[in-house]
């Protein structure tokens, strides 16, 4: 599977930086960070699958995720290159560190652990399907359907940026609704492995957040035995957008360390 990324190079010689977004997510997601690291780092904005201008799959997979990634460094002669991973990419980070040890530096994960979770999307899967694609006029009248659905604001208007119109004036959705919604357990899930990575690793916790919970720290210990983790005061999920100065700073003294 071929995924498609945006490349900001900067020269030979710069080390790497891959982003990866989260669910309902898209290669822009993490720009605030991409416009931060530029100019240090040669940076992969990766969009996974099922989600914006990368192919739709029958189920979505971790593995294959992660696997998809690595066909990019591969294709692009990276031998090494760090990662940072918010939510669902996160999960993926994770597993790219895991499967392909050698080849990752430094991994940061952005709230979310190596676990299985009983979190629901089921209000967002609501919303998206309560949009009738073939009557609106505008992105308003999306947010108006939806609104029943999603009651926050920010989550809505984040959910919108995926909402485009085709070249023959369809509206349709960058990511797969009913390819997600099949995947979920999936997505929520964590496959159970023998293998660790014991590279530099942060785990970036918003003190408001579920995500990363006291409870979990035996899991990450297990899979990341030098993880370090940092908290956010006064951000809930989206941490990296609701201080991204704080945010940024934490991973770029991370990615300053050398092993």
């Amino acid at each position: 599977m071929k995924l498609n990324y945006k490349l900001s190079k900067r020269d030979a010689s710069s080390p790497w930086l891959i982003l990866i977004h989260g669910l309902f997510g898209n290669a822009d997601n993490l720009a605030v960070a991409k416009r931060h690291f530029e100019s240090a780092f040669n940076i992969i904005s990766v969009d996974l699958p099922d989600h914006g201008e990368s192919p739709w799959t029958e189920s979505f997979s971790m593995s294959a995720a992660a696997d998809a990634i690595y066909d990019i460094m591969q294709s692009l002669n990276i031998e090494k290159s760090a990662v940072l991973g918010h939510s669902l990419g996160g999960k993926v980070a994770m597993k790219l560190a895991l499967n392909h040890n050698e080849n990752i530096t430094h991994l940061i994960v952005a709230d979310i652990a190596p676990v299985s979770y009983d979190h629901s999307h089921q209000a967002v899967f609501d919303g998206l399907n309560s949009v009738s694609l073939d009557t609106i006029e505008s992105r308003k009248d999306a947010e108006k359907q939806m609104a029943a659905h999603v009651k926050e604001m920010g989550v809505r208007q984040f959910l919108l940026k995926s909402l485009y119109q085709d070249e023959s004036g369809a509206w349709k959705w960058r990511f797969n609704v009913s390819g997600l919604m099949k995947s979920y357990s999936h997505i929520i899930d964590w496959e159970q492995t023998n293998q660790t990575y014991d590279g530099i690793t942060l785990f970036i916790k918003g003190s408001e957040s579920d995500y990363i919970t006291p409870a979990y720290r035996d899991s990450i210990a297990r899979y990341f035995p030098n993880a370090k983790a940092h908290i956010i005061e006064g951000t809930g999920h989206w941490l990296h957008a609701e201080k991204p100065a704080i945010f940024n700073g934490i991973v770029e003294r991370t990615l300053n360390k050398s092993s």
